[in-house]
């Protein structure tokens, strides 16, 4: 029976964490990486809330297996539109219309990526690309989402000004900072 309260914590947890685009910790892009416009306490907080979701109990079973679905489609999702910007990008005329849709699908999905990846949801309780090293590095794995982020948000806010020029130089930094993340933190697919 004690199992009960404790679920009811996790939920009432990550829907606090994940409450909407317009309320959310985990989706308010601007909390998650920027020191530049709130003060250091305001940064360092959406930062522990991030890893608070992180640390929070594990799930149970049946709910951990419903995060780890969600969060394969979300990479699955922001995969596709990395594969579709980058053969946009090396057609002969890039279409602004198409590249904005991809930013934006980026940029949507990596401000989320902290609060996909709440304990008890690795290896250990079903088929995931997720290292264990994501739960045992977490401020490594929370700092390199926030570049990922933020390198998003670059390139989408070039793609919104319609400056291919600028899309294709921030291009090479979203690359990067996917690759910083992914080496460490997923596994090869088997």
């Amino acid at each position: 029976m004690r199992i009960a309260p404790i679920a009811f914590a996790f939920s009432a947890l990550l829907l606090s964490a994940c409450g909407g685009p317009e309320t959310s910790q985990g989706n308010n892009s601007q909390a998650n990486i920027s020191t530049d416009s709130h003060s250091p306490a305001t940064a360092n907080a959406s930062g522990a809330t991030n890893s608070m979701v992180m640390l929070a109990a594990a799930p149970p079973k049946d709910l951990a297996l419903k995060i780890m679905h969600d969060r394969h489609e979300a990479m699955e999702g922001l995969g596709k539109a990395m594969k579709a910007l980058h053969r946009e990008l090396e057609s002969g005329k890039p279409d602004i219309t198409v590249v904005r849709a991809q930013t934006a699908t980026m940029a949507s999905t990596a401000a989320k990526i902290p609060s996909l990846f709440p304990a008890g949801t690795g290896p250990e309780v079903g088929k995931t690309r997720a290292k264990p090293e994501i739960w045992k590095q977490q401020d490594v794995f929370v700092r390199k989402a926030r570049d990922f982020q933020a390198a998003a948000q670059a390139i989408d806010a070039a793609a919104k000004s319609g400056d291919l020029n600028q899309v294709m130089a921030s291009h090479d930094s979203l690359d990067k900072a996917c690759k910083s993340c992914h080496d460490p933190f997923r596994a090869p697919e088997h």
